[in-house]
């Protein structure tokens, strides 16, 4: 169950995103990635996930600089999200706003071959 206090979050991180969220999102809106959906800033328990494509479980994160200062928060949730079933796939906002194919090659492999890739992306 999602908190209302979770759903609302939610929300507003949708009608805020960072450009490396927009960027992102422009390359997985529309199923335009090997025909997986993706829903943005989605509730996951009491988390927002930036991606997640439920039928694969796959959680995909754009980190800012600020994530360096949040790193045990951000080991706190991947290990919560992985108890859940969920992998979480996690890349640079520099690495989203200069290398799409790369961006993209991973998501690939990791539908591809679940379980195989590093959790983090630069």
């Amino acid at each position: 169950m999602v908190s209302a206090s979770t759903q609302a979050l939610a929300r507003r991180l949708r009608a805020q995103p960072t450009a490396a969220e927009a960027k992102l999102w422009s390359l997985l809106r529309g199923r335009q990635v090997a025909g997986l959906k993706f829903r943005r800033q989605a509730p996951v328990g009491r988390y927002v996930a930036d991606f997640v494509c439920l039928r694969h479980q796959l959680i995909i994160e754009a980190d800012g600089p600020f994530h360096a200062e949040k790193a045990e928060h951000d080991a706190r949730r991947d290990a919560w999200l992985k108890s859940e079933g969920y992998r979480v796939l996690r890349f640079s906002n520099h690495m989203v706003t200069t290398d799409k194919g790369a961006v993209v090659g991973a998501i690939l492999r990791a539908v591809e071959a679940p379980g195989t890739f590093g959790d983090e992306v630069s």
